[in-house]
């Protein structure tokens, strides 16, 4: 059998196979006549062969499969309308934690989450063939380790766990992410938070509407610092009305003096009436 020959094998295995092919199932194929290394090469040269059509050969974790190509995703799901089935965020955030931190336990994933991990999320993953249990932890109440599955490289095209794509900066991206959380409004702080009492001590007093000595009530009854009993309110008003305290007031008109009473009080505007002549 030359090399053309047994491509033709190959192409025609790997299609109509229901799932991918490891070098050791091809070989049993020429009843372990070839080597590994010669299928190997054999099958780069097959790929080569398809890699201006819409299919592609290709290496999984768990063999060589062909596949279209992702660019031909658009037309063919014009055959199959049905929308493939959505996660939660729940659920893809696990699967993230155990594909890049694997294994991992179910406490590790709360740790990293911050929230309880639902058996339901799990089970899910389980269904799914993407995760598995692969042992237990060695300490109190044994926990499962999860870890990730072939299945699950071989539904994203990838031959190991290397090929997934790099985190940027996991420890940055946790740092904005907390940061964005805490964020403050500053301005909208401002707006709705009551004056403090040190903004009120610095706040411009308000001027009373009359701050005179006369419109102070004077105590009653209590002596000044000297001994001597203070002055009535009336009489202040008095003094301060003056303008001058040395210099006497002026008398009454003659006139008015007979009208005035003896406490030097003005009359009554009837009592008034009453006196002047007509």
């Amino acid at each position: 059998m030359n090399t053309q020959e047994a491509k033709i094998v190959l192409e025609t295995a790997l299609i109509c196979a229901q799932e991918p092919l490891r070098v050791n199932d091809l070989r049993r194929l020429f009843d372990d006549d070839v080597g590994a290394d010669t299928i190997r090469v054999l099958l780069d040269e097959l790929r080569q062969d398809w890699r201006p059509r819409g299919v592609e050969l290709v290496a999984l974790a768990s063999g060589w499969r062909f596949q279209s190509r992702p660019e031909m995703r658009e037309y063919l799901d014009r055959l199959n309308p049905e929308k493939p089935p959505k996660y939660s965020r729940a659920v893809m955030e696990t699967l993230a934690i155990i594909a890049y931190r694997q294994p991992v336990t179910r406490g590790d994933i709360e740790e990293i989450r911050g929230v309880t991990v639902s058996t339901e999320v799990i089970k899910k993953l389980e269904d799914r063939s993407w995760i598995e249990v692969i042992g237990h932890r060695d300490v109190p109440g044994r926990p499962a380790l999860y870890a990730t599955t072939k299945a699950f490289l071989d539904d994203l095209g990838l031959r190991t766990l290397d090929e997934l794509p790099p985190l940027e900066d996991a420890q940055a991206q946790a740092q904005a992410a907390l940061l964005e959380q805490q964020a403050i409004n500053f301005e909208d702080l401002a707006a709705n938070k009551p004056a403090s009492a040190d903004e009120e001590a610095f706040a411009e007093p308000v001027t009373p509407a009359d701050t005179s000595p006369a419109a102070e009530p004077a105590p009653v009854g209590d002596d000044g610092a000297d001994g001597v009993d203070a002055q009535p309110a009336a009489e202040t008003v008095v003094e301060a009305g003056t303008g001058d305290a040395t210099e006497p007031a002026a008398p009454p008109p003659d006139g008015a003096r007979e009208l005035l009473p003896d406490d030097g009080t003005p009359p009554h505007p009837s009592e008034h009436d009453e006196r002047v002549p007509n």
